[in-house]
């Protein structure tokens, strides 16, 4: 059995609008500055080594925001889950404790977070819209009353 129940299922985007408009500034400006590194030296007189790690790294930074613009984050009578390139996901049975965590005055570019416990190990998810975020602290305030 569960401690922790929620009324309804709540879903929406693991990532708020300011943070994706601030991911879509840093990713314009790498892939600019990636075009610009491009156009002054020679890529194609390096060694092999060198393009894999300029094409790994391109990739993982179009991957990155991908998922930064799709991620959708869920609570339900299940657990908690947030999709990403692997989706993350903590079962109610499992959670030990939770919290939510933030950044002062940074609140409005990086939404707080809820760390979840499970056994020895610790999940974090992230929270962009209103109804997460408030389904977030009810769950946060139920297992700080739990002790």
């Amino acid at each position: 059995m569960s401690f922790y129940q929620p009324r309804h299922s709540v879903s929406g985007p693991a990532y708020g609008v300011g943070f994706k408009v601030f991911a879509s500034i840093v990713t314009s400006g790498l892939l600019g500055y990636g075009v610009s590194v491009a156009l002054r030296f020679p890529l194609m007189e390096f060694g092999f080594g060198v393009k894999v790690l300029l094409l790994g790294s391109a990739a993982m930074l179009g991957v990155s925001y991908y998922w930064f613009l799709r991620a959708v984050t869920t609570i339900d009578a299940t657990g908690i889950r947030q999709s990403w390139l692997y989706d993350k996901r903590v079962e109610w049975r499992e959670v030990r404790g939770a919290k939510m965590i933030g950044i002062p005055y940074l609140s409005w570019l990086f939404p707080p977070r809820m760390v979840v416990r499970t056994g020895n190990a610790f999940v974090t998810f992230n929270g962009g819209s209103r109804e997460v975020l408030i389904e977030f602290a009810k769950i946060s305030l139920a297992f700080q009353m739990k002790k």
